[in-house]
């Protein structure tokens, strides 16, 4: 009994020695991204999408995001953001980063993932948060059908707010489907320290 005692103690002081010293392990960057609909917080993933998350910061950091709108909604799909004015101009993006869609991580409801064509590293600056859990986006292989779509964070805090997004009517306009009728903007993305 004395030395589980002993023990139990010898790794607490570790622990403490650890946290004081500022070894403990580091946590993922978070963004609070402020919507005309509400905040949504959104934890990233470095360690599996590298490439992404600090493509995705440095428009963060830029403020890039800030004015733009969620452009396309599909509720019990997805809602995409991050590439269009309030007047639907598509604003100038920096070149285009690998997919890391192989990574594991799963479309899953409030995961947030990189939007791209049909080209599999054509992703740049727009993002889409799965409303649903939809798998069928998921890298499957290595062809450009079965690429998928790079997940590299998640909601944390603000799903109310996706289904609200996802709640808009939406209408055809400047010849693209699913815009809301009524604006959805991305009033800032900034990270949380």
């Amino acid at each position: 009994m004395l030395n589980k005692i002993i023990c139990i103690f010898a790794a607490l002081s570790f622990l403490f020695i650890l946290s004081s010293t500022g070894v403990a392990a580091k946590s993922n960057p978070k963004v609070i991204m402020k919507t005309t609909k509400g905040d949504i917080t959104i934890e990233l993933f470095p360690e599996k999408a590298p490439i992404t998350v600090q493509n995705f910061l440095s428009y963060v950091d830029e403020g890039f995001y800030d004015g733009l709108i969620f452009h396309r909604v599909i509720k019990g799909f997805m809602i995409q953001g991050g590439g269009y004015t309030s007047e639907l101009h598509k604003k100038s993006s920096k070149p285009p980063i690998k997919n890391e869609a192989g990574n594991g991580l799963s479309n899953k409801r409030g995961t947030i993932a990189m939007a791209r064509t049909m080209d599999i590293n054509s992703a740049t600056c727009q993002f889409f948060i799965n409303h649903i859990d939809n798998l069928g986006l998921d890298h499957k292989d290595n062809t450009p059908e079965g690429f998928g779509y790079c997940v590299f964070g998640k909601v944390i805090e603000g799903l109310d707010v996706i289904d609200a997004i996802a709640d808009v009517k939406t209408m055809t306009r400047r010849g693209m489907q699913n815009v809301p009728r009524e604006t959805v903007e991305i009033i800032s993305v900034r990270r949380l320290e």
